[in-house]
């Protein structure tokens, strides 16, 4: 199973940025998908989450922001994020957690100027 990431780039503060992580391969009981990102010389953080159910959870920093979502028959979990701001400038991770392992997607770098 491979995660596949992108979308990311660079955008003007309060501009907008849509994320993808496509799924390779089958993946068995997925518990949760998540994405995290990691800003140059910070620990790597979680931002969002959704559940198989379609529950949804962000952190408070993103919260009102970002929206997570997922298209089952593409395999693939989304992250809409509007009104960037520069500290939202990191590489953005997606993780998914299933029954047999975790699996995660290689990055993609979102940068937002001021």
């Amino acid at each position: 199973v491979q995660l596949q990431a992108s979308g990311g780039g660079l955008v003007q503060a309060g501009g907008s940025l849509k994320l993808s992580c496509a799924a390779s391969g089958s993946i068995i009981g997925i518990k949760v998908m998540r994405w995290y990102r990691q800003a140059p010389g910070k620990e790597r953080e979680w931002v969002a989450a959704i559940l198989p159910n379609g529950s949804v959870s962000y952190a408070d920093s993103v919260k009102g922001r970002f929206s997570i979502s997922r298209d089952r028959a593409k395999k693939t979990v989304y992250l809409q994020m509007n009104s960037l701001e520069p500290r939202d400038t990191a590489v953005y991770y997606c993780n998914i957690e299933a029954v047999y392992g975790s699996y995660w997607g290689q990055g993609t770098l979102v940068t937002v100027s001021s």
